[in-house]
């Protein structure tokens, strides 16, 4: 059967994290999943915009089971201490590993590019800090989902990295280097849980393009004058609610597996599919990936 996205399976019973949940793709990740009865854990800085996302998923479903723990993507002490948190909530079924600074902005409180550290390395320290929590849950016939939001601009800007850190110059480039390492993280992470027999399944999705002016409103958290925004890429494009798809098919179609790639059927809008994983992020060289992946590790436990 076609992919639904308007009647997802059901996730009664289930527990759902979503990082960047107070606006765009990652609320409407999260307002669907409540919707098909997840337990949904918003996850974002701001207290006050945490309370915004949890009121309007509140009122598009009520009764939902809505709760929120603050994480600064942008430091890796509050990514510690919400994983912590998080591990104190008990079973966890899936993480959607979204949101990010969309500038380039000033170095963060850690040393490191904000880009790089909001988009790549704060899900490699929230993943490992929770690594216990989430093997404790994880079953054969059901297991843990671990979904790592990408980017079209790496398959468009494909590059091979050697150094994470590696200086990046501009936007375009500091972004598709970050979504770049989030990918190869997001492979070789699959890679380690088949190798240790783990029942937890990592996957790379992207979201095509998603644009304010076709994104539904939601009193407190999108403000519906963004509507009549400029985006040259309207045409084209989809809101933030169906952008949000292929992140929720990686979350909860029971056919998906591990180490898969999914992304709009025409690449920019429409029902997510299964797409061709990125040879030089799904298969890069052994030796590279190691430097890589030493390299991410110490990163997110500095």
């Amino acid at each position: 059967m076609p992919w639904n996205p308007f009647a997802l399976p059901d996730q009664t019973g289930r527990a759902h994290v979503v990082t960047g949940a107070t606006a765009g793709i990652g609320y409407f990740a999260a307002e669907q999943l409540a919707a098909a009865g997840a337990t949904v854990v918003l996850a974002g800085r701001s207290a006050e915009r945490l309370d915004r996302a949890r009121a309007s998923i509140l009122r598009q479903v009520p009764g939902a089971q809505v709760r929120a723990v603050r994480m600064d993507l942008a430091s890796l002490a509050s990514v510690r201490d919400a994983a912590d948190e998080l591990g104190d909530h008990g079973r966890l079924d899936g993480i959607f590993l979204n949101g990010g600074a969309m500038s380039a902005g000033p170095m963060t409180e850690d040393g490191l590019p904000l880009l790089l550290a909001t988009h790549a390395i704060a899900g490699v320290a929230l993943v490992e800090r929770l690594l216990l929590t989430l093997s404790d849950g994880a079953a054969p016939d059901a297991p843990v989902r671990i979904v790592h939001a990408s980017t079209g601009f790496v398959r468009r800007f494909p590059r091979d990295v050697d150094d994470v850190l590696a200086r990046q110059r501009g936007f375009v480039r500091g972004y598709t280097h970050a979504k770049t390492v989030t990918e190869l993280y997001a492979y070789d992470l699959d890679r380690r849980f088949r190798a240790d027999g783990v029942a937890i399944s990592s996957i790379v999705a992207h979201p095509g393009i998603g644009v304010d002016a076709r994104t539904p409103a939601r009193e407190g958290v999108y403000d519906p004058r963004t509507q009549r925004r400029r985006n040259p890429f309207t045409p084209w494009a989809q809101g933030k609610d169906a952008a949000a798809w292929p992140a929720l098919r990686a979350l909860t179609d029971p056919d998906i597996s591990g180490g898969t790639y999914l992304g709009p059927v025409n690449g920019r809008r429409g029902v997510p599919i299964l797409l061709e994983p990125l040879t030089h992020t799904a298969h890069p060289d052994p030796v590279r990936m190691a430097r890589v992946r030493t390299q991410l590790l110490e990163l997110a436990a500095s």
